[in-house]
């Protein structure tokens, strides 16, 4: 059974609220960091688009992609050279930063650069690393893993609290469906929203992972759908990853939306968001 969300809505970065009523928050970017003009150029955009529909905007992009499906993959400009590049974002462009973790060893040094700090899908279950990301104080982002139950994510949202960081997102990803496939079951959304406010990953929850051999293939067609979907059924935030060229990106091109057809998308979602329906009874 679903019930009401036991948490109130926290600040996520200066002038960025999530689960508070107001508007969805979006965290966009490339996947990873290709060079500090490709980024600096993505992150200007992106700001104002965002600026110009009044939605909180958290500026995403990794130093470090270490979950790739070839040893050959792109893995992004490695930790310190990326974590000098997103510095350089948040302060020329006065963007807060969103990045993730691997290992806990990395937090400390994370944590001075980004306002949030993100727990990929399959870390999720790390039980070191989510107790020393919530020790690092700031707000923490665990993606669902694509092999996990969401009625599960509450116990990787209760070792963040131990630590008494109550700043916990949660994202759903998609589901694994066979080899190769993902898909999205929708009542994960209002499942995990009962423990945290939730983040609709649109554009992972298209790919296929390791679907073209070396690397993940996916269905950047199907984003359109899937965001709006999850805009209807309730969500506090979007993340999507996006490029000027998603051909040219060097991971995850083909589950991108592309920089170009944001403003529509995030306009079709601020008007399905503006509705205000967040779940429960139809009495």
């Amino acid at each position: 059974m679903v019930t009401q969300p036991t948490w109130t809505g926290f600040t996520l970065a200066p002038n960025v609220e999530i689960g508070t009523n107001g508007p969805f928050v979006l965290f966009a970017g490339p996947c990873s960091i290709e060079s500090k003009e490709n980024a600096l150029k993505i992150a200007k955009e992106l700001k104002s688009i965002t600026a110009d529909l009044g939605i909180p905007f958290i500026f995403k992009a990794s130093y470090d992609k270490a979950n790739r499906t070839s040893i050959n993959g792109y893995r992004g400009l490695g930790f310190k050279e990326g974590l000098d590049v997103l510095n350089e974002v948040k302060t020329t462009l006065d963007l807060p930063i969103l990045t993730d973790v691997h290992e806990v060893n990395q937090i400390e040094e994370v944590a001075k650069v980004a306002d949030v700090i993100q727990i990929p899908a399959f870390l999720c279950r790390q039980t070191d690393l989510l107790i020393a990301a919530g020790e690092c104080g700031r707000p923490i982002k665990i993606k669902k893993g694509q092999f996990m139950a969401p009625h599960d994510m509450y116990h990787a949202v209760e070792k963040v609290r131990s630590t008494g960081n109550n700043n916990v997102v949660l994202t759903e990803r998609g589901a694994s469906f066979g080899y190769n496939n993902l898909t999205v079951d929708m009542r994960s959304l209002p499942i995990m929203r009962q423990y945290a406010p939730v983040v609709f990953d649109a554009t992972h929850s298209v790919q296929l992972p390791g679907g073209m051999g070396d690397r993940s293939g996916g269905q950047a067609e199907y984003v359109v759908y899937l965001a709006r979907a999850a805009a209807a059924v309730g969500v506090d935030g979007f993340f999507m990853e996006t490029h000027f060229d998603p051909s040219l990106s060097k991971s995850d091109g083909p589950n991108m939306v592309n920089l170009s057809d944001m403003p529509r998308l995030l306009s079709q979602l601020l008007a399905i968001h503006k509705l205000g329906y967040t779940g429960g009874s139809v009495d």
